[in-house]
């Protein structure tokens, strides 16, 4: 296996021991650039002493917390987590996601003395709280797509998980150092806003910013936030932050909008997804509400599709991202904060049937497909009011977004006067 720019950059600036953002786009390999590094010193891959012994194994601690805003992004990790160890030693690696039964969680945890947590920060924050977690001497903490792990709805538990990972017991808690001296802290994000080196100033320890093939100290970088389209910004300010989406997104995407009346959105996806002759396709809506109706519609046209929600079960989102996964659902009509993470790298198309919020929260979308330098197409879906939005998502991402119809089974581009 070739690594990937980021892996080459990543992997080694966390085996020396520093405290890093890892900052690269959608797809391009972030998860295996910090667990690769992680498993050669955690369970059983870890390197061994001179001597040729490994570390006690009468340590009974977890060495590594991964903290993830999704259950699916946290069982995705799981997965990559599973397949680098082999079957053999499944139980090094335990997930703790909201939605399944914690008390199951709490035994397994007591039974299998797993090396590796990988969750959801309300259910680790929860265990954590009633003393079943133990991460005194945890040695990693990883937040995954950090940038959303610091919005306000997680702000309480990130700070419990923050303060308790790793954290030496009997140290001064006023004397930084000693209190977090073993603890290695890895960001990982398609984008770096503001928000994200300020908690690493706080957090790391002389941190580094990775990009791709660059490490650089994060004192050195300028930093960025996400362009909202309806509220205009500074002429410097708005390059910086478009600067930092347009670095997330994949490099091998074609984009295009096609304006349509609300009522046949979901028509103009079905014949979307014909004229490309996609066979596996993310659907954004922005209100879970609708997500039932578009997949009806679907459905009654002979689409296999399938919704993707927070207010799913466990068993029903798994079962479900798992027949998106094999091909058995063509199109997965799903929200943002779900898909957030997902790593589906046969989807060949992602059509927004909402438009997003800002240029950071299109690249998130967009970076569905294309994943690992494969070809992929985006297509927002529009009505004739909102075609500034896409114009102006144009500009600040300084990308061509073409309108185009589908006619006669074909995507064709409409040249603009």
């Amino acid at each position: 296996m070739v690594p990937t720019d980021v892996q080459s950059a990543a992997v080694p600036t966390i085996l020396k021991g520093h405290d890093v953002v890892i900052q690269s786009y959608t797809g391009s390999g972030k998860t295996l650039a910090y667990l690769l590094p992680i498993l050669s010193e955690v369970g059983p891959l870890k390197k061994k002493s001179p001597n040729g012994e490994g570390e006690s194994e009468k340590k009974k601690e977890i060495d590594a917390v991964i903290v993830a805003p999704s259950r699916e992004l946290g069982m995705q990790i799981v997965r990559e987590v599973e397949k680098l160890l082999g079957p053999e030693d499944k139980k090094v690696v335990q997930q703790l996601v909201g939605g399944a039964n914690r008390s199951r969680q709490e035994e397994a945890l007591k039974k299998n003395k797993p090396a590796i947590v990988v969750g959801t920060p309300g259910r680790i924050a929860e265990i954590s709280t009633a003393g079943k977690l133990h991460t005194h001497s945890c040695r990693f903490l990883v937040l995954d797509e950090v940038d959303e792990l610091l919005s306000f709805n997680f702000r309480e538990d990130l700070h419990r998980i923050l303060e308790h990972v790793g954290r030496r017991s009997g140290a001064d808690p006023r004397d930084s150092i000693a209190k977090w001296a073993e603890r290695r802290i890895i960001m990982v994000s398609a984008t770096v806003p503001y928000s994200v080196i300020r908690g690493a100033r706080s957090w790391g320890s002389d941190s580094l910013l990775v990009q791709a093939k660059k490490v650089m100290p994060l004192e050195s970088v300028a930093p960025s936030g996400p362009v909202n389209i309806l509220k205009p910004t500074s002429g410097s300010d708005s390059s910086i932050r478009t600067q930092a989406a347009l670095q997330s997104l994949p490099p091998a995407l074609k984009h295009y909008h096609c304006v349509t009346k609300l009522q046949h959105k979901v028509d103009t996806l079905r014949r979307c997804v014909h004229a490309l002759d996609a066979k596996s396709v993310i659907a954004f809506m922005n209100h879970t509400k609708q997500l039932k109706d578009a997949v009806f519609k679907l459905e009654a046209r002979g689409i296999v599709a399938a919704e993707l929600h927070g207010d799913l079960g466990k068993l029903a989102r798994s079962t479900t991202l798992k027949k998106f996964r094999n091909g058995e659902v063509r199109v997965l009509v799903t929200n943002e904060l779900s898909a957030r993470g997902l790593d589906v790298a046969e989807c060949d198309l992602v059509v927004n049937l909402d438009l997003p919020t800002d240029s950071i929260h299109y690249a998130h979308r967009a970076g569905r497909t294309g994943r690992l330098g494969r070809k992929g197409t985006v297509v927002s879906i529009c009505e004739e009011p909102e075609v500034f939005v896409v114009k102006k998502l144009q500009k600040q991402l300084g990308i061509p977004i073409p309108a185009c119809e589908f006619t006669e089974g074909k995507l064709n581009v409409i040249e603009e006067d």
